[in-house]
């Protein structure tokens, strides 16, 4: 059974935090916040966006000062198709691409030396990402109390 599209998902809960988004804009996205947990070049935006126009899900309209420049709303439609994407339980783990792993399964050698320099790497780069979310959070929430009213842990 084929997999269910991901992506329309993302790109119109993007519209709805950023009505009258271009696809550049969209891409930006990807690249900016997206971009840390999912990825999504304009070769597969773009022809997302024609099969979103086509469901009607979203709108187009052209920016008053630029015709080649084309904006993109959610219809209500396309919001009731999140909102009820959203309300879907989410019933497996993703796959991750895990390179760390992925190397330490093919050495086969527990007395192999770039044993720990792999697990040095993956060290380094954990702390990087740990950082980088510290940092996330502190621009996201100001304090602990932010952070309780935002979030309901059952």
């Amino acid at each position: 059974m084929p997999k269910k599209r991901i992506l329309p998902y993302i790109i119109m809960g993007i519209l709805k935090q950023n009505p009258n988004s271009t696809g550049k804009e969209l891409t930006n996205q990807f690249n900016e916040e997206i971009g840390e947990f999912w990825k999504a070049s304009h070769s597969q935006i773009y022809p997302e966006l024609k099969k979103m126009l086509a469901d009607d899900w979203i709108t187009e309209t052209q920016r008053e000062n630029n015709e080649k420049e084309i904006n993109y709303s959610l219809t209500k439609k396309g919001a009731l198709q999140l909102e009820n994407w959203i309300k879907q339980p989410i019933t497996e783990l993703a796959v991750s691409h895990d390179l760390f792993s992925l190397k330490l399964f093919f050495i086969n050698d527990q007395n192999d030396p770039r044993i720990a320099e792999l697990i040095n790497e993956e060290k380094a780069l954990i702390k990087t990402q740990l950082q980088h979310l510290y940092a996330r959070k502190k621009l996201l929430f100001d304090d602990q109390k932010d952070i309780e009213k935002t979030m309901v842990i059952t």
